[in-house]
């Protein structure tokens, strides 16, 4: 009998993870539920776009959740962790996933919040003010503002990866310099969210992953699905995502972003793993201005401080709040879609999650894949902004139909 040849072994690995879908349904929208063909929060509106990606083979999995302020409309688990048959699968409230750049704004922004309220943090004060060792060249005009809004004038990255350790990489941020004057232009940057995360220790006087833990987390009710580095059983349970291979091996609850591994696995631009559904909890959590299960933990009007447009979208870069992406994002392929409200507010992580909230509908849209994990074909990145979009749009379309 001839042999297979490889490429046609990974059409039927595809194939067979399409027939070997989970599904993790909220009752009353699942398959059959609903006629399929009109925008509606169901199977038969969500799970060709989703599919496709898998089928395309720029994710082995997925895990959607749509819903409103107070309801969930649509969560579904799709695929497995990695592209053999035999991986376990997606579960929206088991799996965990490394957030990467959603850290910014589910950690790093909302412990800023916090201190902002309290009066011990001031937006337009100099960076410097907090941390004294940023006092470089150039740097002195650099206020928490300007990092919050990408507007501080630093470079992208630096690779810290080749620093002695996480001592010698902080210092490689402390004293790098701007590439041209703050406020003159949005260069997205990973070094501004490390910066913030190092203001928050400063000022809190906790590592960054301490005091959200204590600030945020708990107080959600969130421990046991949102978290800084998981504990290896749950790799061996099965429960997280993998983001890269080593030696032919999935590698899963390791930071993915090398930056942030070289800072101790933690920072203010990545390191934060979550479930689809505490993700969900969150996005609520905004969507209700601050308050959670009677509880507040912001005031109505700092949420909405920290979520309007606070840079205008310009060519080639997007519009930011205090933190956030808003539309609109400046991509000729939007991971927002094109029907998303003009207040609407998001983030996307480059291991491939992705949150949007559209506060004009009452509306969230967490998807969450591991696009980093060994994709199959070329071009994943942008046939997953494609999913991003299209899921993002019969979300809206959905939502109006209502």
């Amino acid at each position: 009998m001839p042999l297979v040849r490889q490429a046609d072994s990974r059409h039927l690995v595809v194939a067979a993870l399409v027939l070997l879908i989970q599904v993790t349904v909220t009752p009353g929208h699942g398959p059959g539920v609903n006629r399929p063909g009109l925008d509606r929060f169901d199977a038969a509106t969500f799970d060709p776009v989703v599919l496709d990606g898998i089928r395309r083979g720029a994710f082995p999995g997925a895990a959607l959740v749509i819903g409103r302020r107070d309801t969930i409309l649509f969560a579904k688990g799709y695929g497995r962790l990695t592209w053999s048959a035999r991986s376990p699968a997606v579960s929206v409230d088991s799996t965990l996933w490394d957030l990467a750049s959603l850290t910014k704004v589910v950690a790093t922004t909302p412990a800023l919040m916090l201190l902002v309220e309290s009066g011990k943090l001031d937006l337009d004060a100099p960076v410097v003010r907090y941390v004294p060792e940023f006092s470089g060249p150039g740097t002195a005009a650099i206020t928490v503002r300007h990092l919050l809004t990408h507007t501080s004038g630093l470079r992208g990255t630096l690779p810290l990866r080749e620093a002695a350790d996480s001592a010698a990489a902080l210092r490689m941020v402390l004293t790098t310099t701007p590439l041209v004057p703050p406020g003159t232009r949005m260069v997205y940057s990973d070094l501004n969210a490390i910066l913030l995360g190092e203001i928050v220790r400063r000022v809190s006087g906790l590592p960054l992953e301490e005091f959200v833990v204590r600030e945020i987390i708990t107080p959600l009710g969130l421990e046991q699905q949102m978290m800084f580095r998981p504990p290896k059983r749950l790799d061996r349970q099965g429960r997280i995502a993998p983001t890269g291979l080593w030696r032919g091996h999935a590698v899963a609850g390791v930071v993915n972003d090398p930056n942030a591994a070289k800072l101790g696995g933690v920072a203010g631009h990545a390191g934060l793993f979550a479930t689809a559904t505490a993700l969900a909890r969150f996005a609520q959590f905004m969507l209700r201005e601050g308050e959670r299960d009677g509880r507040r933990l912001f005031k109505a009007e700092t949420v909405r401080q920290f979520t309007r447009i606070a840079v205008p979208a310009r060519r080639g870069s997007s519009a930011r709040t205090l933190g956030w992406e808003a539309v609109p994002t400046g991509e000729t392929v939007s991971s927002a879609g094109t029907l998303l409200g003009p207040r609407s507010y998001g983030h996307t992580g480059w291991t491939g999650t992705s949150l949007w909230i559209d506060p004009d509908r009452g509306l969230f849209i967490v998807l969450l894949t591991n696009r980093a994990y060994d994709p199959r074909a070329g071009g994943s990145f942008t046939v997953l902004k494609e999913v991003r979009g299209r899921v993002a749009d019969a979300a809206a379309r959905a939502a109006d139909a209502r």
